[in-house]
């Protein structure tokens, strides 16, 4: 019997019903803060995009700058394997869980586990464990997903590997197994992360584009450190480490920050913010 992982925030963070969440995501394309245009797949794009950072609050608040994200990809072609990084809110699982077969729904369809990278994957790091309830109730991979099947259908395969454990040590493993376990293969990585919760505009902002500085310089010990040394409270910042090291090791030339906002950009409270930032990895 093949293991379905069913949606656990569909009617929540994104509309339940698949002609809804399309109208849905086309709003967030077309919305003011996002890229304003509806995405067009390049279907001989170059293929030069490594790696993506992208938000995962509902799509009302971080589906715009998410629309960033995906809108570059769009451009660059098709992967067939997108590797996901997500925090592990709920505490459940593994410290670090992969999900190596099966199929992840969504009111857009099924998309299918990459057994095979996964399994690549699990013998390179080691320190990464085969957990399905890591991922049952996470959402952080989840609203990643009907974006890529806006763009591709469910034409691709995942790898969703979700971190509670996020020290800067086993980040860095996890990026430089998934570099040699991608090898040539056409793959893009997705570090889902928000970056500061629940304080100021002013100093969300301030932290925040300090970390995005080290991101786009590629230095994830500088990045690491940044979060440490500011106390800064991105959900994501061991996925974002993992991207960062497995994008050096795949040739990535350039770490570019498409679009930074915050929910106070959205609703109009600057008093308490979440700081949401789409970046694009490109050789």
């Amino acid at each position: 019997m093949v293991k379905v992982r069913l949606p656990c925030q569909a009617g929540a963070f994104y509309e339940a019903r698949s002609d809804s969440l399309k109208k849905q995501i086309a709003s967030c394309f077309l919305h003011e803060l996002g890229p304003r245009k509806l995405p067009k797949v390049a279907e001989a794009g170059p293929r030069k995009v490594v790696g993506l950072i992208c938000p995962h609050a509902g799509y009302m608040f971080s589906g715009p700058v998410a629309a960033h994200a995906y809108y570059e990809l769009a451009l660059d072609g098709k992967p067939d394997i997108v590797v996901a990084f997500g925090p592990n809110h709920t505490g459940y699982g593994s410290a670090l869980a992969v999900m190596s077969e099966g199929l992840w729904r969504t009111p857009l369809g099924d998309v299918e586990v990459d057994t095979e990278t996964a399994t690549e994957i699990v013998r390179e790091a080691r320190i990464i464990d085969i957990d399905e309830s890591a991922h049952r109730l996470e959402h952080s991979i989840e609203v990643q997903l009907p974006f890529l099947q806006y763009l591709y259908g469910s034409n691709f395969k995942i790898v969703p590997i979700c971190f509670l454990m996020q020290d800067l040590t086993s980040a860095i493993e996890v990026g430089e197994a998934v570099a040699k376990a991608l090898g040539k293969k056409n793959a893009v990585i997705i570090a889902s992360s928000d970056m500061t919760h629940y304080e100021s505009q002013e100093r969300a902002m301030k932290n925040d584009l300090l970390a995005l500085k080290a991101i786009e310089a590629m230095d994830e010990g500088k990045f690491y450190s940044t979060v440490e040394t500011h106390g800064i409270t991105a959900c994501g910042y061991g996925p974002i480490v993992a991207l960062m090291k497995a994008a050096n090791m795949m040739g990535a030339k350039e770490a570019k920050l498409l679009c930074y906002k915050t929910s106070g950009d959205v609703i109009g409270d600057y008093s308490s913010v979440v700081g949401y930032a789409a970046v694009c990895f490109t050789k």
